[in-house]
């Protein structure tokens, strides 16, 4: 998971990729896909330098941000998975605050 610094730099990456898409697209008659593929390579590279991980899917990237999920459990430290969040879905713990 990404935390919003690392996402600011895996995402302009990603977003910077829209371009580069219809341009390969274009110089190599490709189909969508293989433009997809080849090149996000950017966006995965700084993924995989960052977590470690070496994710294959670039659309899968704009699920890895930590943000999304709310903040961590006062006793676990787990995301709550909603800003909204009641309970723990991982420890059970009560949230207190917020």
């Amino acid at each position: 998971m990404l935390d919003d610094g690392e996402w600011q730099r895996v995402g302009a990456a990603f977003t910077n990729s829209v371009q580069a898409i219809k341009d390969y697209r274009e110089r190599h008659n490709v189909p969508l896909k293989q433009a997809t593929t080849e090149t996000f390579w950017e966006a995965l590279y700084l993924y995989r330098e960052i977590t470690g991980f070496p994710e294959t899917n670039p659309n899968a990237l704009w699920h890895h941000r930590i943000s999304l999920y709310g903040p961590p459990c006062h006793s676990c430290g787990k995301p709550l998975r909603t800003a909204v969040a009641k309970r723990c879905v991982e420890c059970g713990a009560i949230r207190t605050n917020g």
